[in-house]
């Protein structure tokens, strides 16, 4: 469904169909996201990809009030340079461990010591609000800190405040 959506971005003209399709291209990954067990991962994709992208963007199609067709140009080195990022990644797949493996870094570092401690020295019982609340607070707030400067930009560049001026005729 992804590639569908994502081949279905690329081929459409509206960019109304376009921002409606990255809706759904988000929502499909944040079902992706809990199939893989990644609830927090996939809530944030709902709520951010999804939602707030989707509504900043529709509300920018409305501010303007016009209807442009997307124009399609010849852009190979743009492709070339996407198709060579994309072959990087794939073949980095061959560096990470099996999905599952127990051997996994990820399960001999942090995991045994977020299991064992996290009770003790937070003094909360839930792993995950352990690891998402005191452990990684300050990486919580940056993301917090980077969508509501994210939000307050877009909102300036809109002209929200233009009906609040007093120098209106």
């Amino acid at each position: 469904m992804l590639a569908i959506t994502a081949i279905a971005i690329i081929v459409m003209r509206n960019i109304l169909s376009v921002i409606m399709l990255g809706g759904i291209y988000s929502l499909v990954s944040a079902t992706l996201f809990v199939a893989l067990d990644a609830v927090d991962v996939a809530f944030t994709e709902a709520a951010v990809g999804a939602g707030i992208s989707t509504v900043l963007f529709l509300s920018a199609f409305a501010v303007t009030g016009q209807h442009y067709a997307l124009e399609r140009k010849n852009h190979n080195v743009a492709i070339i340079a996407v198709l060579t990022t994309g072959a990087a990644l794939v073949y980095s797949i061959s560096d990470m461990p099996v999905f599952g493996d127990p051997a996994a870094p990820i399960h001999n570092h942090v995991a045994p010591r977020y299991i064992e401690q996290s009770a003790e020295e937070i003094g909360i019982p839930n792993i995950v609000t352990s690891v998402l609340a005191s452990y990684r607070g300050f990486d919580t707030l940056g993301e917090v800190t980077v969508v509501f400067t994210a939000l307050v930009a877009v909102l300036l560049l809109l002209g929200v405040n233009r009906g609040s001026r007093k120098d209106k005729p």
